[in-house]
């Protein structure tokens, strides 16, 4: 979920132009967003593969035919340029009533001053039970601007023949148990874990983990923060653990896809989503049924290893024609009975913790739901999106892996990310 920087002057308007088709309905043209019928219309503007056909369709019947009064059309929209058509819907006078928005660009999208601020709607929400991974990025300067929707996180992907072959009998629950467990996994042409050593979503937990952050806010202003005791002792843990395989030094996930590598057969462990599985068996089917799931582990075994929680908020435009109706749809689709349905039809996380026991039955996606109460989200800037552009952090984990200084390269990271959030 890429995001674009605020857009000015004549491009901006010329993107709102040509959302003027689907933005905020009038079915009777008049500008009182009724329709024949005397019900009050909403667009809302869900992303590609939030929702499949079926559920859509399923929730749409039963959201109707409890608020009869209330039309709700859901258009689905590509994340290829959405930041963009997003930005411009906001600094329209036509936006949609309700849009779904990666959890990690509310601030940005909350900066243009365009989203409708929601903090007195928390507590009916049940927003103290939220999974902090979609609460933390939705809340900006003390107020709540995005409604927790979906999450999905990272786990660790196993060879449960593997495990079995090395005496292994259960599962790691902290760090010192897991380096034990892939130590022993480490042999000969057998890889322990694939772990590239650019993963740096994989690197944020641990340096969570430790206390310490990607960046800090001080004041107004934000900063890197690689230079830190907190994160040099997460980047430590995360070299030992890559150590303990053949995962490449100068790479991420992508290059070469590590689905590929684990497919190979020789991998015992790798951090993934847990749809990851699917394509690995996809690939070598011969591992089907041998593929298990645990939380990443943290310090200590009543808590799971800190994880980088993706997913979406929901927002109401400050233009939306319709708040209070559009207030009603978000309360029907993040409100307890659609997303246990959600999370089951999906395997995503919904977006309470005290959901998470509807995957019981999802191995994969209840070790997810496990690892998601120590979400978290990638630091609450509205400039984030520049730090990922070039991204200093992968830089700063190759270096480390390679020999260098770790305070050195931490303090070149950290005044790379200072630039570019403009500290």
């Amino acid at each position: 979920m890429k995001t674009a920087r605020l857009l000015a002057g004549a491009a901006a308007l010329a993107v709102a132009a040509s959302l003027s088709a689907c933005g905020g309905s009038d079915d009777k043209g008049d500008g009182s967003g009724k329709g024949d019928k005397g019900r009050t219309t909403i667009d809302v503007w869900l992303m590609r593969d939030s929702v499949s056909e079926d559920f859509q369709k399923e929730f749409e019947k039963d959201f109707e035919a409890k608020h009869p009064t209330i039309d709700a059309k859901i258009q689905i929209q590509e994340w290829n340029g959405i930041g963009q058509k997003i930005t411009a819907a906001l600094a329209s006078n036509d936006a949609p009533d309700v849009i779904e928005v990666g959890n990690t660009q509310v601030a940005q999208y909350a900066a243009s001053g365009g989203v409708k601020d929601l903090s007195d709607k928390v507590e009916e929400l049940g927003g103290s039970d939220w999974i902090p991974g979609l609460a933390e990025p939705g809340k900006v300067d003390g107020k709540q601007f995005g409604i927790p929707y979906y999450a999905a996180n990272r786990v660790v992907i196993y060879r449960t023949d593997l495990f079995e072959k090395a005496g292994i009998k259960e599962v790691p629950t902290t760090r010192e148990e897991w380096l034990a467990a892939t130590k022993k996994l480490n042999t000969g042409k057998q890889q322990g874990i694939y772990l590239p050593g650019q993963n740096w979503y994989t690197l944020a937990g641990m340096i969570w983990d430790e206390g310490g952050d990607l960046a800090v806010q001080e004041g107004e202003t934000w900063k890197g923060a690689l230079d830190t005791p907190e994160a040099l002792a997460g980047m430590d843990f995360y070299k030992e653990l890559q150590a303990l395989g053949k995962g490449p030094k100068d790479s991420d996930e992508a290059e070469p896809p590590q689905v590929g590598v684990v497919a190979k057969g020789d991998v015992a462990q790798v951090i993934a989503v847990p749809g990851g599985a699917k394509l690995i068996e996809e690939e070598n089917p011969e591992l089907k049924g041998k593929l298990g799931f645990f939380p990443i582990p943290g310090k200590t075994a009543d808590k799971p290893g800190a994880v980088f929680t993706g997913g979406s908020d929901l927002i109401i435009p400050e233009a939306a024609g319709n708040p209070d109706e559009a207030y009603t749809f978000i309360k029907a689709l993040a409100g307890d009975e659609w997303q246990k349905k959600l999370a089951t039809a999906m395997s995503y996380v919904p977006n309470k913790k005290s959901l998470a026991s509807v995957l019981a039955s999802d191995p994969g996606a209840s070790a997810m739901a496990k690892g998601a109460t120590n979400g978290r989200a990638t630091p609450n800037s509205p400039e984030w999106a520049a730090v990922e552009a070039n991204n200093p952090i992968k830089e700063f984990m190759t270096q480390v892996l390679t020999g260098a200084d770790p305070k050195k390269a931490g303090a070149t990271a950290t005044a790379a990310i200072s630039k570019a959030l403009g500290g």
